[in-house]
C-alpha cells in the first residue's frame, strides 16, 4: 500500500490500484480517494478518455523563448543541480499544459524515456492526458501530488509528481507549471518546499521584467521631456516639484486614481478631475513606446499658470511584490542610464509636452506634470485590486444588514452582481432555512436566491429543492471546503452531467465560466454559492475565485448570525404563543377577535387573555412585559397566570393591578440577587384590565402604565377613554385607581400593546388617527376589524411586537335576570323557593327545579343566619343557571367535611355537589355567593339529583 507521510495519500484500507480499479469498474470510492484526484478521474471520464489510450498532441509552435523561459531557466538550472545524479524530471510547461523545458538529474534518463517524457512540446492538459501533475495543478490551480495509480493513463502507473501553477505577480494569471517527476519510492514531503520555492522564485523573476519595462517607459517619457521649451522652471534638468502646485496628499491620491483607470484603458484621452473645494484638473492621457517597443501610457495634470512646473517623480529600485503603475516619488532620477539596462537617452514617440495643437496636449500658459505612466496591462490590474478592495469594503456594510437568512443570501448576491458575475445563486439546506445546523449540507438544498443582469435566464427557481449530482461543482466544493472554478463550462463535464439539456441552455445564454464557493462559518458548511460570468468572455481566474471565495465566508458569518437568530426567534416565538390562549373560552358577554404579531426581528412580551367571571362577566386582559427574548416570554407567561389566579378570586381591576404589582416587584428582586452571569432584572411591565357586565352594561377598567383602550360606539364614534394612567408594573408604592363607563351594546372595545401605536420613527398621533379611521364602521364584526386594523395601523415592518384584542359587547336580556329582596326572616325561605320554581317554569328548565330549590334554599338560609340585611336573590338564565345571594356581610363561608355526629357543616357540600361551580365574590356593599348549574338535569331526573342526599338531615 502507499504511505507517503504529509502527502495525503490514501490509508491502508484500501490502496490506489484497488481504488482505481474499482472507479474503472463503476463503483463507488468516495471517502477512499483524495477529493481532487476522485474529481479528475470523474472528469476524465466524462471526457471520453480512456487509461488505455490519452494519446498526447504535439504542439511544435511553442515558444521557447519567451518571458516564462527566460524568467525559469536559471531556477531550472539550480534545480538540475541540486538533483544531480537523482532519478528525477523537472519539466516546465506553459498555460496550455504545452512543456516547453525539460531538465534531468540523472542526463542518462534522457536515453531511456518515451518521447513524450523528454522532449518539449507535448501537451499534458487534463482533457488529453487525464489525471496527471501538469494537467491537475492547471485545472485545480494549486500545488498538487499525485501518486502511481492515481495517473489515470495506464503508462504512468510507476511514477509519481508534484506540480504547482506558475503565476504573473502582476495579472494574477497562471503562465504556467512547475512540475517534478519522480518513482514512488522516492515521495517526500520536502519536495512540496522545494518546488513551491521554485516556483516563487521564478514569479519573481517574471517580476522583475515587469519593474524593467516600467522603468524603460519611464525613461523614455523622461528623455522626451528633457527638450522642453526655454523658460520653465527645471530641477536638474527636469520639471519641478508637486510641492509648489498647491495639491495636498488628498489632491495626489484623487489624481492617481482617476490616472490607473486612465492607464488601464490604453487610449490618449483628456478628462476633467473635479477636486475639493470645487477645484478641478485636466489629466492627460498619452501612448509612450520604450526603444524595446514596449508601449505604454503616460498621465500628466495640467495646471492653468502661474503655478510652477511638478517634478518629475520617479520610481524607485523594485522591490518584491507587484508593483501598481509607476506611482511618482518627490525625487528626481539620478543622471545616467537607469537600473535595469534602460538605455541611457533613448528615442520615444511621446509628443514633447508644452506644446499645443495636438488634442490632449497641454496649450501654452499650462504646466504638464506628470502623475502616474504604466503599462495598460498593469494599470488595469490595479484598477482591478482597487475595485476589488473597495467591494470587499462594501460587503462589510451591505451583507448581513438583517438576520433574516434568504434576506442575507440575496445581499451576498446584490453585492456580487454585476461587479463580480452576473448571475449568483445561492443553494441553502432546508434545515439552515428554518435555523437549524444542517447534518450535511448536500442533502436537502433549496434554491434560496437567483439574481442576475437579466431575469429570463433559466436556472432552477428560486424557492424549489434542487438535487444536484456529486460530480457538481456546487457538491464538490461542499464537499471539500473549497471554492471551485470552472474557467470554460462548456468542457466542464460534472456540471453538464448534472441536466445536459439545462446546461445547453444557460450555455444558450453565453454563461461560459463559474466559480462555486462553499458557505463556510464556523467549520461548518450552510450552503453554496455559484458566481457564472457572461458578458466579459474572459473566464474566471484565481483572483475572482478568491474574492468569491472572501464575500462567500463574510456572507457565511452573516447566514450563520441570521440562521442562529433564527432559531432562537422561532424558539421564543414557540414559547411565546404557547403561553398565549390557545382558544377564546365561551361566553355570551362580548364577541372577540384577536392577533398577535411579532417583531420581525425580536419576540417580546406582549400578551392578551379573555377570563370569564362570575355572573355572566368577562374579564378582557391586555399587556407587555420589558424586553425581547426567551426572558421576556417566561415572564409574560407568569404574569398572564397570575393575571388569571387573581381573577379567579373576582378580584377587581385596581386589586389585580396591585398583586401583579407586588409580584412583578418580587421577582424584580429576586432574580436580581441572582449571582448568575448575564443575569438582568425584569424592570417592568405595562397592563391594562377591563371588566365588563352584560347584565348592567357596565365596564370597569384600570392601568399600569399600559395604552387606554379605543371605544367605538354603535353610533360610529370612536373615543380613547381617558384613565388614570397608573404606574408600570414593579415600581411600587403607588395606587392603582378604576374608571367606570356604561356601554351600549354593540360597542366595541379595542385593547392593543403599544407596538401598535408606537414606535422611534413613527407620530403617535398619526397612527391613533389611523386607528381611529379603521374603528369608524360600526357594522364590521370583531374578525373584520382586526383585519382592518392591521392593514390600517400595523407598520410594513413591526418593530415591536403587538396584541390586539377587540371585543364587542352584548346586553343579557332583562327578561333572564330575576331578582328578589328578602327580609332577614327563615320564614320567607318557602316564599323565596316557591318564586325560583314559577321563574323556572316560566324559562321552561322544569328539569333543574328540584336542584335549585336544594342549592337557594342552603344559600338563602346561609345568608339569613351568617349575613347581614338586605338580602337580595338573583337568577341569571345564560349559558348556565346562575344563583347568587347577595348580603351586607364581609363573612364568607368555607367548605368543611361535617363528621357523622355533627348537625350542621353539610350545606356547603351540598351546594358544591350540585353545582358545576360556586364561590365567593366581594362587593362595596358585602359580598355575594354564587353558584352555576347546567341548564339540564343530571341522568335519572330528579330522583337521581336526590340520592346524592339520602340520609343528609333536612333543611
Amino acid at each position: 500500500m502507499w504511505e507517503v507521510i504529509g502527502m495525503g495519500l490514501v490509508g491502508a484500507d484500501i490502496g490506489p490500484v484497488r481504488a482505481r480499479e474499482e472507479f474503472l469498474r463503476g463503483g463507488t470510492v468516495e471517502g477512499t480517494v483524495r477529493s481532487p484526484i476522485l474529481d479528475s478521474w470523474q472528469r476524465s471520464r466524462s471526457l471520453g478518455l480512456a487509461p488505455e489510450g490519452c494519446e498526447l498532441p504535439y504542439r511544435p509552435d511553442i515558444d521557447l523563448d519567451g518571458r516564462l523561459v527566460r524568467a525559469a531557466t536559471p531556477v531550472l538550472d539550480r534545480l538540475q543541480a541540486r538533483f544531480a545524479g537523482r532519478n528525477m524530471n523537472v519539466s516546465l510547461a506553459d498555460g496550455h499544459g504545452a512543456v516547453l523545458q525539460r531538465r534531468f538529474g540523472d542526463t542518462s534518463l534522457v536515453r531511456h524515456l518515451a518521447a513524450i517524457q523528454s522532449v518539449p512540446g507535448f501537451v499534458f492538459a487534463e482533457e488529453f492526458a487525464g489525471t496527471n501533475g501538469i494537467g491537475l495543478a492547471l485545472a485545480e490551480r494549486q500545488l498538487i501530488n499525485v501518486y502511481g495509480a492515481e495517473h489515470f493513463a495506464e503508462r504512468s502507473q510507476a511514477n509519481a509528481c508534484a506540480a504547482i501553477p506558475v503565476r504573473d505577480p502582476l495579472s494574477g494569471r497562471i503562465e504556467g507549471v512547475l512540475c517534478f517527476g519522480f518513482p514512488p519510492t522516492d515521495a517526500d514531503a520536502a519536495l512540496n518546499d522545494v518546488i513551491s520555492r521554485a516556483a516563487g522564485a521564478i514569479e519573481r523573476r517574471l517580476l522583475e521584467q515587469s519593474s524593467t519595462r516600467e522603468r524603460a517607459l519611464l525613461q523614455a517619457y523622461l528623455d522626451a521631456r528633457s527638450g522642453a521649451p526655454a523658460g520653465r522652471t527645471t530641477v536638474n534638468g527636469q520639471p519641478g516639484g508637486l510641492a509648489g502646485s498647491g495639491l495636498d496628499w488628498r489632491d495626489e491620491m484623487i489624481l492617481k486614481e482617476r490616472a490607473t483607470e486612465l492607464i488601464s484603458s490604453a487610449q490618449r484621452a483628456a478628462v476633467e478631475v473635479p477636486l475639493p473645494g470645487g477645484r478641478r484638473i485636466t489629466l492627460l492621457s498619452r501612448p509612450v513606446t520604450s526603444p524595446s517597443g514596449v508601449e505604454g501610457v503616460v498621465i500628466e495634470a495640467v495646471l492653468p499658470s502661474p503655478h510652477q512646473h511638478l517634478a518629475v517623480l520617479t520610481t524607485a529600485e523594485s522591490a518584491p511584490g507587484p508593483p501598481a503603475p509607476q506611482v511618482l516619488a518627490p525625487t528626481a532620477p539620478p543622471p545616467g542610464p537607469l537600473p535595469g539596462g534602460a538605455p541611457e537617452r533613448p528615442a520615444a514617440s511621446v509628443r514633447r509636452p508644452g506644446t499645443s495643437g495636438a488634442a490632449g496636449e497641454p496649450a501654452d500658459g499650462a504646466a504638464g506634470r506628470l502623475v502616474l505612466i504604466g503599462e495598460p496591462g498593469v494599470g488595469t490590474y490595479a484598477v482591478a485590486a482597487r475595485r476589488r478592495l473597495e467591494l470587499l469594503s462594501e460587503a462589510s456594510t451591505r451583507i448581513g444588514t438583517t438576520l433574516d437568512v434568504s434576506r442575507t443570501a440575496r445581499e451576498l448576491a446584490e453585492m456580487a452582481v454585476p461587479r463580480l458575475a452576473d448571475y449568483v445563486t445561492i443553494d441553502l439546506p432546508e434545515a439552515v432555512l428554518r435555523g437549524e445546523e444542517p447534518t450535511d449540507p448536500r442533502a436537502g438544498l433549496h434554491r434560496t436566491v437567483v439574481h442576475g443582469i437579466r431575469d429570463d435566464c433559466p436556472f432552477y427557481p428560486a424557492g424549489e429543492p434542487v438535487d444536484l449530482r456529486p460530480s457538481t461543482p456546487q457538491l464538490r466544493c461542499l464537499a471539500d471546503g473549497q471554492p471551485v472554478l470552472e474557467p470554460d463550462l462548456r468542457t466542464a463535464g460534472g456540471w453538464i452531467a448534472q441536466d445536459p439539456a439545462h446546461a445547453r441552455r444557460l450555455l444558450d445564454h453565453d454563461i461560459h465560466s463559474l466559480i462555486a464557493v462553499p458557505l463556510l462559518a464556523r467549520g461548518i458548511a450552510l450552503g453554496t454559492a455559484s458566481f457564472y460570468r457572461s458578458r466579459d468572455p474572459a473566464p474566471f481566474g484565481d483572483d475572482d475565485r478568491s474574492l468569491a471565495q472572501e464575500l462567500g465566508t463574510r456572507a457565511a458569518i452573516c447566514i450563520d448570525n441570521a440562521r442562529r437568530f433564527t432559531r432562537e426567534h422561532a424558539m421564543v416565538l414557540a414559547l411565546q404563543r404557547s403561553l398565549l390562549p390557545q382558544s377564546i373560552p365561551e361566553q355570551n358577554a362580548v364577541e372577540v377577535a384577536h392577533r398577535y404579531m411579532p417583531a420581525e426581528s425580536r419576540v417580546g412580551g406582549d400578551w392578551f387573555d379573555v377570563i370569564p367571571l362570575s355572573g355572566t362577566r368577562v374579564a378582557l386582559v391586555v399587556g407587555d412585559v420589558v424586553g425581547h427574548g426567551v426572558h421576556a416570554a417566561a415572564t409574560m407567561g407568569r404574569l398572564r397566570t397570575a393575571a388569571r389566579n387573581f381573577a379567579e378570586l373576582d378580584f377587581g381591576p385596581d386589586e389585580v393591578l396591585t398583586h401583579l404589582d407586588n409580584l412583578v416587584g418580587r421577582l424584580d428582586r429576586d432574580e436580581g440577587t441572582e449571582d448568575t452571569a448575564g443575569s438582568t432584572g425584569i424592570i417592568g411591565a405595562t397592563c391594562l384590565y377591563v371588566i365588563y357586565d352584560p347584565t348592567n352594561q357596565q365596564c370597569v377598567m384600570a392601568r399600569a402604565g399600559h395604552p387606554p383602550p379605543a371605544l367605538a360606539r354603535p353610533d360610529g364614534t370612536v373615543t380613547f377613554p381617558e384613565l388614570p394612567a397608573g404606574p408600570p408594573l414593579g415600581l411600587g408604592g403607588l395606587p392603582f385607581e378604576t374608571a367606570e363607563f356604561t356601554l351600549p351594546e354593540g360597542s366595541r372595545l379595542v385593547l392593543y400593546t403599544d407596538g401598535l401605536v408606537g414606535g422611534r420613527h413613527r407620530d403617535v398621533d398619526t397612527a391613533l388617527d389611523q386607528l381611529r379611521g379603521a374603528l369608524a364602521h360600526p357594522d364590521r364584526p370583531p374578525e373584520e376589524t382586526c383585519e382592518a386594523v392591521v392593514r390600517a395601523v400595523v407598520p410594513e415592518h413591526p418593530a415591536d411586537d403587538i396584541a390586539l384584542l377587540v371585543a364587542r359587547t352584548h346586553a343579557l336580556d332583562p327578561g333572564r335576570i330575576a331578582t328578589w329582596d328578602l327580609p332577614a326572616d327563615p320564614a320567607r325561605v318557602s316564599g323565596v323557593r316557591a318564586a325560583v320554581t314559577r321563574q323556572l317554569a316560566a324559562w321552561g328548565l322544569h328539569d333543574v327545579v328540584f336542584a335549585t330549590e336544594l342549592l337557594l334554599s342552603e344559600l338563602v338560609t346561609n345568608a339569613i343566619r351568617y349575613g347581614a340585611a338586605p338580602i337580595q336573590v338573583r337568577l341569571l338564565h345564560d349559558r348556565t343557571l346562575i344563583c347568587e345571594v347577595s348580603d351586607a356581610g364581609s363573612t364568607a363561608p368555607h367548605l368543611r367535611h361535617a363528621a357523622s355526629t355533627d348537625e350542621g357543616g353539610r350545606g356547603l357540600f351540598l351546594v358544591a355537589q350540585l353545582a358545576q361551580a360556586w364561590g365567593t365574590r366581594y362587593t362595596s356593599g358585602g359580598k355575594v355567593i354564587w353558584a352555576e348549574c347546567a341548564l339540564e338535569a343530571p341522568a335519572g331526573g330528579p330522583g337521581a339529583a336526590a340520592a346524592y342526599f339520602d340520609g343528609i338531615p333536612a333543611l
